[in-house]
């Protein structure tokens, strides 16, 4: 049954959007079955996956309001394990229209429960405010990955995500809990970048990941073009960042990827048959100085 992980922020411009549309397409590349949701009423996400806005096309929020079920609005994407629950600016309005519906809380929740089992990873993206919307994801999230800058503000809206992560634990998610911490747009030749990795690194340990994105030209690009920086620049250091974001967590959670095992076995494969091909050539060789 798919595990779900919130990328969650309050502040804006962290990398979100950025995270939650590459660290699905590389895990999905890996051969796991990834369902991302764009929470997000800028809808990102979506456009940045090759999608253009479209009203005629249902979205989470017709999923939320109880319109339309999460299996009949999932858009199929490039790579074939990954799949998009789309996101739309009718969003804005959710907040207000909830606001006095009953379990407004966990209807993302109670959608995603219908086709968990269908998915390895559902990733859900946030918008950058603590409202309806994120209260949502924080209850219908398992774990949660906190992308931030290596910047002073960050700490302290760090601080407050985590009073309100506190309150969502007491109140409706007590196993809810931070995944890990990711340093993006990253410059380590900056002092006060190093200084508050240092800083964040005390506080969270091990759940600061040992990943961390750089800034740089090709991830800001990818959206423009509708494409993960994995499809649009296989070979740029965003990609490389975010692969080695995909090991990491597969680690963490102690999850193989389908795709490095089958490589793996090619691998074998290879060698034993390179073997057998040594052993048949010593074989013929012993034969002929027999002969």
């Amino acid at each position: 049954m798919g595990k779900i992980v919130g990328i969650v922020n309050q502040k804006g411009g962290v990398g979100k959007t950025t995270t939650a549309i590459n660290l699905s397409a590389c895990l999905a590349i890996e051969g796991l079955k990834v369902l991302l949701v764009d929470c997000d009423p800028q809808a990102n996400t979506t456009s940045g996956m090759g999608f253009p806005r479209d009203e005629s096309r249902h979205s989470i929020y017709e999923v939320i309001m109880g319109e339309s079920t999460a299996e009949q609005t999932l858009l199929a994407t490039e790579i074939d394990t990954l799949s998009l629950l789309p996101g739309s600016n009718q969003l804005t309005g959710a907040n207000i229209e909830l606001a006095n519906a009953p379990d407004r809380e966990s209807r993302l929740r109670t959608a995603l429960d219908a086709i968990k089992s269908n998915f390895d990873l559902i990733i859900l993206d946030c918008p950058p405010a603590l409202d309806l919307l994120t209260l949502n994801v924080l209850v219908a999230a398992e774990t949660l990955i906190v992308p931030m800058q290596a910047e002073y503000f960050a700490l302290e809206g760090v601080t407050e995500l985590i009073s309100t992560l506190e309150r969502v634990r007491d109140h409706f998610n007590p196993t809810l809990v931070i995944e890990g911490v990711l340093l993006t747009m990253y410059d380590d030749r900056t002092n006060l970048a190093q200084q508050v990795t240092h800083t964040l690194r005390e506080y969270f340990k091990e759940q600061l990941y040992l990943t961390v994105i750089p800034r740089n030209v090709r991830l800001a690009e990818a959206p423009s073009h509708g494409k993960p920086v994995a499809l649009y620049d296989p070979r740029s250091r965003g990609t490389e960042a975010y692969f080695e974001l995909a090991g990491e967590f597969l680690a963490r959670n102690q999850m193989e990827s389908p795709g490095r095992a089958g490589k793996m076995a090619e691998a074998v494969v290879e060698i034993n048959l390179s073997a057998e091909t040594v052993e048949q050539t010593d074989l013929s060789s012993v034969s002929d100085l027999l002969a």
